[in-house]
């Protein structure tokens, strides 16, 4: 497997044994999830600040890929839709409501499939691509099944997605649509993770998130871009299901602090659901780990993984950043979409509501200032869900 000149391997984030490419899933020894290294002092930082090239640079580098300097795989050697660039929109009606001197949604619906999903589902992917195997599988709450039948079938390879029932039927659609086995399991995610070994009744390659260790590192370039297009901004804030989005956001920060392209990390905000939001429960308990929720209900189903794989990496993120986790009520989190989608050129669904609706209490609590730049990230495109938007605005009489 062709590799860039950084990588150096999998590192263990459990027991810290060390492992090459070649190795795929959770640690053989402990079961810890397994974590892209690099050897950060071969990166020139100039890569990320564009000076003398890099970020700015005319060059044949799709999307995130620009970024493979701190990749394990060479953009000439990825899998590529043009994930990535997608636009940091200036949104100054929210930021006067913030009370901030400027606000910004990154939108990350505009990806191939309509998530931030698709840059590590393009790692993921590159990977079992260059060796040829198959199937590939995963459960998915709706997004991660979309996006890994795309990717697949730009591979020729095939994949199975298990989601549960109330997986909205654009995902359901769509994964049939771009090649992919759809196996639909009555229940939640939970349900639909416990049958992937239940009923796939041969070896398979897995793309769920941490156990792969490519969903997360796709998710870091976020961070990147953000970099590109404004500096450490003060404040990020960010909707958390799996974890995989948070856990990548910091890192890439973390990196390009540890290169010498920044000099310091933004403060991160984690916000889920009121109604399933077991990372912010252990955040806010002190605790060392995250423990299942018990009795989800959220419409927002994107967010509804009640035992989270990148629970505990997300506790030590929020810990990296100085960071801090809150909740939201379903209603604040839709009011709060619909807001953003009258107000501005944007189409924000569910999990885009609730870090939204994130913001807005954060200044409720004055937990941003009026000098600080905060950018919103929306993880998926409005279209997924438009029929949970609009019965929240009849819900309205609207």
């Amino acid at each position: 497997m062709e590799t860039t000149d950084a990588f150096r391997g999998l590192g263990c984030t459990g027991c810290g044994a060390s492992f090459d490419a070649d190795e795929h899933g959770r640690c053989p020894e402990c079961g810890g999830s397994l974590d892209p290294a690099y050897d950060y002092d071969t990166v020139d930082a100039r890569e990320f600040t564009g000076d003398g090239g890099g970020v700015g640079r005319a060059d044949d580098r799709p999307g995130h890929w620009r970024f493979d300097a701190l990749l394990p795989f060479p953009a000439s050697a990825g899998l590529s839709a043009s994930e990535g660039d997608t636009p940091l929109v200036r949104t100054d009606r929210l930021a006067g409501e913030l009370g901030v001197a400027a606000a910004y949604v990154k939108d990350e619906g505009r990806n191939p499939t309509g998530t931030f999903i698709d840059r590590g589902t393009s790692l993921a992917v590159t990977a079992a691509a260059d060796r040829g195997v198959e199937p590939l599988a995963l459960a998915a709450a709706g997004n991660a099944g979309q996006s890994a039948a795309a990717y697949a079938g730009r591979a020729d390879l095939r994949s199975y997605a298990f989601v549960p029932s109330r997986t909205a039927f654009s995902n359901k659609a769509m994964v049939n649509v771009h090649g992919g086995d759809m196996r639909v399991v009555g229940g939640r995610y939970g349900d639909a993770a416990a049958a992937v070994d239940d009923q796939l009744q041969t070896e398979y390659y897995s793309l769920q998130e941490f156990t792969t260790p490519y969903r997360h590192e796709g998710a870091k370039t976020v961070a990147f871009e953000l970099f590109a297009d404004v500096g450490v901004p003060d404040a990020v804030v960010v909707p958390v299901g799996t974890g995989e989005l948070l856990v990548g956001l910091v890192k890439g920060f973390g990196e390009l602090r540890t290169v010498g392209a920044a000099d310091a990390l933004p403060s991160v905000y984690a916000v889920q659901p009121e109604g399933c939001a077991p990372i912010a429960a252990a955040w806010r308990a002190d605790a060392d780990a995250v423990e299942p929720w018990e009795g989800p209900d959220t419409i927002v189903g994107e967010l509804e993984i009640e035992d989270p794989a990148g629970g505990d990496r997300a506790l030590d993120a929020l810990a990296e950043v100085d960071g801090d986790a809150l909740t939201v009520p379903d209603g604040d989190a839709l009011e709060s979409a619909v807001t953003v989608c009258q107000s501005e050129v944007l189409e924000v669904g569910g999990p885009g509501g609730v870090a939204l609706a994130g913001a807005w209490a954060l200044a409720e609590d004055s937990e941003l200032d009026e000098d600080d730049e905060v950018v919103v990230v929306n993880p998926d495109a409005g279209a997924k869900t438009p029929d949970v938007l609009r019965s929240h605005l009849m819900g309205q009489g609207i």
